[in-house]
Parts: structure tokens; C-alpha cells; sequence
């Protein structure tokens, strides 16, 4: 994955990430808006970027496992 330096801090750009963790483009962005994952810093070409630990943020997000027992109990059940 490309890393990019400014001012002595890495970032990734959110495609790279994307790219890397073999999500969708609308599933981050939902992750983003909902605030399940950090926002970002937008870069003067209007990249979104994101530093190291944030990156291990959105990459622990996006790897974790649940259990598959309802959470609501107010959700209806199928079957």
C-alpha cells in the first residue's frame, strides 16, 4: 500500500485502504458517516487521508467478528 509523507506524518488515502481491505466504496463511506470509523483529513486535492492509527481503526473495524445472535430484541425474527 502507498504510504504518503507530509510534514513527517504518514497517511493512506481512503482508496488505498478500500482497495486494501476489499470493502466497498459505499459501505466505507456509510462506516464514515455513521461514525464507526474516523473521518479523515481532506488534502488540498480534495483526497480524504488517513494516519497510521487510524488505519489500524478502520482496519480492526472492518475485521472484526460478531456474534450472529440478535442484538435488538425488538427485531423481528423469519423463521
Amino acid at each position: 500500500m502507498k504510504q504518503i509523507v507530509l510534514n513527517d506524518t504518514v497517511y493512506f488515502a481512503a482508496a488505498d485502504i478500500i482497495r486494501e481491505l476489499q470493502i466497498s466504496r459505499q459501505t466505507f463511506w456509510r462506516w464514515r458517516q455513521d461514525g464507526k470509523i474516523p473521518s479523515g483529513h481532506r488534502f488540498r486535492d480534495r483526497r480524504l487521508l488517513y494516519q497510521q492509527e487510524e488505519f489500524a481503526e478502520i482496519r480492526e473495524y472492518a475485521t472484526r467478528v460478531e456474534s450472529a445472535a440478535a442484538k435488538d430484541s425488538g427485531q423481528l425474527r423469519l423463521f
